[in-house]
């Protein structure tokens, strides 16, 4: 019978795959030997494999530059990162390695951009898309990187007191742009997005407080669906609206030449992942060529925001299991040395999944079980892959240890989770290392921070040391 952990993969799914392969019964990750890092740094693990992120920057790239030449779209694409989906540094050099532009949310995000031109990882042609409700410190860091002589910042307008706002403090001309606030999918709590100015509003928008305002040059309309970028019926409904009061606008401002559809690509969350993003650019691009040549209005310049697609499939986490439960005659519980809620918060907050393989023992025989965390909260555990409704794993042996690692959870976690802060019942921030390779393929692993000890935690809640 195949009864092996590793036969249960093979017949579930294909395998291996381009970042799965095995050595003897131990995973592979982008050929790294997980178990050495286990061995070298211990459990519970992050990681974060920079390479992942410039390739995903360029395959983008590269499918929106197809798409173009074969719709003989004439027009450019913008490549922006949106940086909330992670702000670290290290994100931030490896992103801005290729030639891309950045999107921004809130105040402390302009004291980035401001510190990655002082260190000349961007320049004054990196278009800064200024995105979010914005007040106070916001409108105020916009308004000194402008007069500072970044003129490719562009404030995404989200409602009509901003543009006073923003001409309050902005010396001269700027460019900005508007939101659409999309309408949400049927079985939403509520019809349309918080963010942006409503379709039927937007052109009496722009002939009452823009267009004979000598100090604004429209430049973009912005468009975002929060289900993300889908072969749905929803997704292209919401898209030949939006096309539509690009034309409506265009008619009416010359200036204005830019459509930014956002973000949105998925990510691989199964073995089993599926998902033709060469096929959904083209239809985008296919609709927007064709509705604009209709109209006979130029095709515009299109941007796009892509956050957990550009850092999402470079993370990962790896637990070892300390122990097993047996709760009743069915439930099976393994305990990780870590918590879901500190590491991994949207397994909890929005019931997400990642990808979840045995790190060792894949010829071992498998059991079906639940994954649980450490905190005394019942919320802590994390039990079905993204297409099966159960965990299964190596058997449980006390005897000989078990790894298991979560991947492609580079996108929000530590922002979520709350990094280097205090964390439900006071579990500690793992730690945390960088993989890189050279140009000759070698690999080189560093520490990017170390395990919360007590003395951090006690410090944040204000204990003092006596003396």
């Amino acid at each position: 019978m195949n009864t092996k952990y590793s036969d249960l993969i093979n017949q579930t799914y294909y395998f291996p795959q381009e970042e799965f392969k095995l050595n003897k019964d131990n995973l592979l990750f982008h050929n790294i030997d997980l178990m050495k890092l286990v061995e070298q740094y211990g459990t519970p693990l992050k990681f974060t494999y920079l390479p992942q992120i410039s390739e995903n920057i360029n395959k983008a790239k590269a499918w929106f530059r197809k798409s173009m030449e074969k719709n003989k779209y004439d027009a450019k694409y913008y490549y922006c990162y949106c940086t909330k989906s992670s702000h670290f540094e290290y994100i931030m050099n490896e992103a801005f390695k290729n030639n891309i532009h950045i999107e921004t949310s809130s105040a402390f995000d302009v004291n980035i951009v401001e510190n990655l031109l002082e260190n000349g990882k961007i320049n004054k042609s990196t278009y800064v898309i200024c995105n979010g409700f914005k007040r106070d410190e916001y409108i105020t860091n916009i308004a000194r990187l402008i007069n500072n002589g970044h003129k490719n910042t562009i404030p995404i307008i989200d409602n009509y007191e901003e543009l006073d706002l923003l001409q309050a403090e902005i010396k001269g001309k700027f460019k900005i742009g508007i939101r659409i606030a999309a309408e949400e999918e049927p079985k939403f709590e509520f019809y349309t997005s918080r963010l942006g100015i409503g379709y039927k509003n937007i052109v009496s928008f722009y002939k009452k407080q823009i267009q004979e305002n000598d100090k604004l040059e429209l430049k973009m309309l912005h468009f975002f669906i929060n289900t993300g970028i889908n072969d749905t019926s929803y997704y292209w409904n919401e898209l030949v609206k939006c096309i539509k009061v690009y034309i409506a606008l265009k008619k009416e401002c010359p200036t204005l030449d830019g459509l930014n559809i956002g973000g949105g690509f998925p990510i691989k969350n199964s073995l089993a992942f599926e998902y033709d993003y060469q096929y959904m650019i083209d239809e985008i691009i296919n609709q927007i060529k064709i509705a604009c040549d209709e109209a006979e209005v130029d095709v515009p310049n299109i941007f796009t925001e892509f956050g957990s697609f550009t850092v999402g499939e470079s993370g990962g986490a790896i637990y070892q299991i300390l122990y097993q439960k047996q709760q009743n005659d069915r439930e099976k519980w393994n305990m990780i040395d870590s918590s879901f809620i500190t590491t991994l918060p949207d397994t909890w907050a929005i019931n997400k999944r990642f990808i979840m393989l045995a790190i060792n023992r894949w010829n071992d025989t498998y059991e079906r079980v639940l994954l649980g965390g450490l905190t005394c909260d019942s919320d802590d555990y994390y039990n079905s892959e993204q297409n099966m409704n159960a965990i299964y794993l190596p058997k449980y042996n006390k005897e000989k240890p078990l790894y298991i690692g979560f991947f492609n959870t580079g996108a929000y976690q530590e922002t979520i989770g709350g990094y280097g802060g205090l964390h439900h019942c006071l579990i500690p921030q793992p730690k945390h290392i960088l993989i890189d390779r050279d140009e000759n393929g070698i690999l080189a692993t560093e520490v990017f921070s170390e395990q919360q000890t007590s003395d951090d935690v006690l410090k944040i809640l204000g204990y003092k040391k006596k003396v």
